[in-house]
């Protein structure tokens, strides 16, 4: 089976699976996987136009993983983990999908920055 796209965990998001005991950990990384060779929404959602979430539960707690696509490389397409929170109300709060797109509008600043410095 060939993989969608490549995973990649920012800072943030790398911190918060680490805090994580070892089988929440293994689980997460588990769907993380499974999301790059399935399309399975109970796994991978797309939450508005450029914010996606990688979707856990796992002993009766939903965590989740907010994302954002990378198509700029003629590489891979490349996912990025920006950050994680366990989930407690039906919805996805706001403030979690604004930081999501802060950081991703961080990401895509940087790289430009960096692009141009070549």
């Amino acid at each position: 089976m060939n993989r969608r796209f490549k995973v990649d965990f920012l800072g943030e998001a790398s911190d918060f699976v680490e805090s994580l005991d070892e089988k929440t950990r293994t689980k997460i990384y588990y769907n993380a996987r499974k999301a790059q060779l399935v399309n399975d929404p109970e796994l991978f959602q797309k939450l508005n136009e450029v914010i996606w979430e990688f979707r856990t539960k796992f002993n009766k707690n939903y965590y989740r993983l907010l994302a954002f696509w990378d198509k700029t490389d003629n590489e891979d397409t490349l996912v990025l983990a920006t950050h994680g929170f366990v989930k407690k109300t039906k919805k996805t709060p706001k403030s979690e999908i604004k930081r999501a797109e802060e950081i991703r509008k961080e990401y895509f600043e940087k790289k430009i920055r960096n692009n141009e410095k070549r």
